[in-house]
């Protein structure tokens, strides 16, 4: 192994050395439980109360109106688990889109065992919903939509201020996954129509097993699990004082630096592209001019994505066949498949997605891997 180039954030990322250092006085001195009374435990509270307002601030919303969960997994499940169930009286139908990640797709699946029924919007070539295909599933009982900011395995940004007009007319409840979109689009909930929003930390450079959920105030979702009074019972659990810390930090340093992200990773994605397109034959582009700055996923014909994988790791380049919620599968990505591409394409597709941390010498360096082991496969493919 020459050297690591990690190509793989939107799996997970780096934790940034700011955010390390915000926690640790959270790790070793406010070490209190927030629902202490005595001084130990009320330092902490602050400390959560204070992360609450910060995340709020990024959100556009009341502070009461952001919860810290475990991850965006569990930030999703309570949003369409919980908002389904409460409102059920209410009506029984929900919409999703044939993109969302498994979080959303297996809790709406889960939900249909309950007497839920859902109809899924379709997506065009360019893996962005239609809009109007979505309106046309609406029906009397549709309760919740659900459709996701940024796609995690393409970047195609979705058209969720439209949809969230849409819902708010007929009065019914919009979610958003926005785990992929933090820190590269805006999180303003008002100017995005949204109900409620997900967030996962290690997506933007703060630990694993932190999330966040927005809900608009008046929506109370059934909890997944019962305790005590934390988080407004929401999510019933002693808060992670020094991952609360964390997140609302690595949040602030996404939207502090977003101009700075933004104009750097757009012009190191565009070298990939540009070095691949221009070097290698027989690829499709599976990644949309409007999409999200850090993200880049071509299909390379005739080729599996897992061989292009291990063959880059071998040069120390991390990148991903679809998500890696789903990697450990042998099935064809199901987004590019969506997008209409057929079952040998979709499983050549492999995703680079970028972050603040990403150099141009590691892109030239990628791209020049990239079509060493793209001909060198080619050469022994029983495709041609």
């Amino acid at each position: 192994m020459e050297k690591s180039v990690y190509l793989d954030n939107n799996a997970t990322t780096k934790v940034d050395k700011e955010v390390v250092e915000s926690m640790m006085k959270y790790l070793k001195d406010d070490y209190g439980n927030p629902s202490s009374l005595y001084t130990l435990g009320q330092n902490a509270r602050s400390a959560v109360e204070d992360s609450r307002k910060r995340v709020a601030s990024i959100l556009n919303c009341e502070p009461r109106d952001v919860f810290f969960t475990g991850s965006g997994t569990e930030s999703d499940n309570i949003a369409v688990k919980g908002v389904a169930r409460r409102y059920k009286n209410k009506g029984n139908h929900i919409i999703t889109s044939a993109i969302e990640h498994h979080a959303v797709l297996k809790s709406v699946e889960h939900l249909a065992k309950e007497g839920f029924t859902y109809d899924i919007a379709k997506v065009g070539e360019d893996g962005i919903v239609d809009v109007d295909h979505l309106k046309s599933l609406i029906k009397p009982e549709t309760i919740l939509i659900s459709v996701m900011y940024a796609n995690n395995e393409t970047g195609a940004i979705q058209p969720i201020e439209e949809i969230g007009k849409i819902a708010k007319e007929r009065e019914i409840y919009f979610h958003t996954d926005a785990v992929q979109g933090a820190g590269k689009l805006t999180l303003d909930v008002k100017k995005l129509n949204v109900d409620m929003l997900s967030l996962s930390g290690h997506k933007f450079h703060a630990p694993k097993g932190i999330g966040i959920l927005y809900k608009r105030t008046g929506i109370n979702p059934i909890p997944l699990f019962h305790g005590g009074h934390h988080e407004l019972s929401v999510r019933p659990s002693t808060e992670n004082v020094p991952y609360i810390v964390a997140v609302a930090k690595a949040l602030e340093i996404a939207y502090r630096d977003i101009d700075e992200h933004r104009a750097k990773q757009t012009m190191l994605k565009e070298r990939l592209k540009a070095g691949i397109t221009k070097n290698i034959g027989n690829i499709l582009l599976n990644t949309p001019d409007n999409s999200v700055f850090n993200t880049l996923n071509i299909s390379f014909v005739g080729i599996e994505g897992e061989s292009i994988l291990f063959s880059l790791d071998e040069f120390g380049i991390a990148v991903s066949t679809g998500s890696a919620c789903t990697s450990g599968s042998l099935e064809a990505s199901h987004v590019i498949m969506a997008m209409g591409r057929d079952h040998t394409t979709s499983h050549g597709s492999v995703r680079f997605s970028l972050s603040k941390y990403t150099t141009e010498e590691e892109i030239d360096y990628t791209i020049d891997k990239v079509k060493s082991v793209v001909e060198k496969i080619r050469k022994i493919s029983p495709y041609k």
